[in-house]
């Protein structure tokens, strides 16, 4: 016979307040500011229309760095998009098959994003080495032109983005990303003006890899940020064996272990832990004692607890 297995789902608002009345929200809904989401949705429009053009001015300029320039701009485009799509998924209600809702769909966007980058920037690089070895026409006015206009455009975008909600996650990673957009223009001016006071086309070459491995970078952080997600990851700064040993401290609990944690998405993480009452102690006042412990240590947003008989969890560990 094993004793009766409580559990605790826990669930935050905005309030702070824990639900631990039985009547527990299952949505894990994000709180949505419609004025950010406005602004991402008029940036990601505005950047993604720039990016198609600014591709066609490189191709038709012989500018390698504004297509790669583009490229930037489409890994950011492409991150706005997500954020956008977060917001979306934020309002669907989990239902009987998909318990946890649809946050992953923006995980999985999230990985095919980061692939399709990586093999863009493989292609920049290996053209730019051709281009070093054998230097191409470039003409530098157009290339000019379609530089200034990417400029103004990213000011344009990161000044929207700048006046809405600071607290927003969503709205500060879009923000990131428009600042690296910002830089790649200034870099691609600069190289135009470059070469048409010098004639030197090699800086074209020199530039799309510098933007390259801008790319690179915000590539390869979604999609290891996304494997560890989907492969359920310990959250960085997360130690289980050190987690079952301090809740094993508290005057309450006997023994703790089998502790699990994961990211569900973005920043929401999902926990589980098995723990057995010290002698005395009702079983049912640990799924919240617990929960709270997490909460508060570790900013775990849902906690199930299961509750073992006094010896089992030192059994199952020898």
């Amino acid at each position: 016979m094993t004793a009766p297995q409580p559990h605790s789902h826990r669930e935050h608002g905005k309030d702070g307040h824990d639900d631990r009345d039985g009547s527990h929200d299952h949505n894990h809904k994000q709180v949505i500011t419609a004025g950010n989401e406005r602004r991402i949705r008029f940036v990601f429009f505005f950047t993604a229309g720039y990016a198609l053009i600014q591709a066609i001015g490189g191709w038709l300029s012989g500018s390698l760095a504004l297509i790669a320039d583009s490229g930037h701009m489409i890994s950011d485009a492409a991150a706005l998009l997500l954020a956008l799509v977060a917001y979306r998924i934020a309002r669907r209600p989990a239902d009987g098959t998909r318990t946890y809702g649809f946050h992953r769909v923006r995980v999985l966007a999230a990985l095919a994003n980061g692939v399709t980058l990586l093999l863009l920037v493989a292609w920049i690089i290996l053209e730019a080495i051709g281009r070093m070895h054998t230097p191409t026409e470039i003409l530098a006015g157009p290339m000019l032109i379609v530089a200034v206009i990417g400029l103004v455009v990213n000011l344009v975008g990161a000044w929207v983005l700048w006046s809405g909600n600071k607290e927003d996650g969503n709205l500060r990673g879009a923000l990131l990303h428009m600042i690296g957009d910002l830089l790649g223009s200034a870099g691609a001016v600069a190289a135009a003006v470059g070469i048409m006071f010098t004639g030197w086309t090699i800086l074209d070459p020199i530039l799309s890899v510098l933007v390259a491995l801008l790319i690179i970078r915000s590539a390869w952080v979604l999609v290891k940020d996304s494997v560890h997600v989907l492969l359920q990851v310990v959250p960085r700064g997360m130690d289980t064996r050190v987690v079952e040993n301090c809740l094993a401290q508290l005057p309450e609990i006997e023994e703790a272990g089998h502790f699990h944690a994961w990211i569900l998405a973005d920043e929401t993480t999902i926990a589980t832990v098995h723990v057995s009452p010290a002698r005395g102690v009702d079983p049912l006042s640990l799924p919240p004692l617990v929960s709270s412990w997490l909460q508060e240590r570790y900013a775990i947003d849902h906690v199930t607890v299961q509750i073992d008989p006094p010896g089992q969890l030192d059994r199952e560990h020898r």
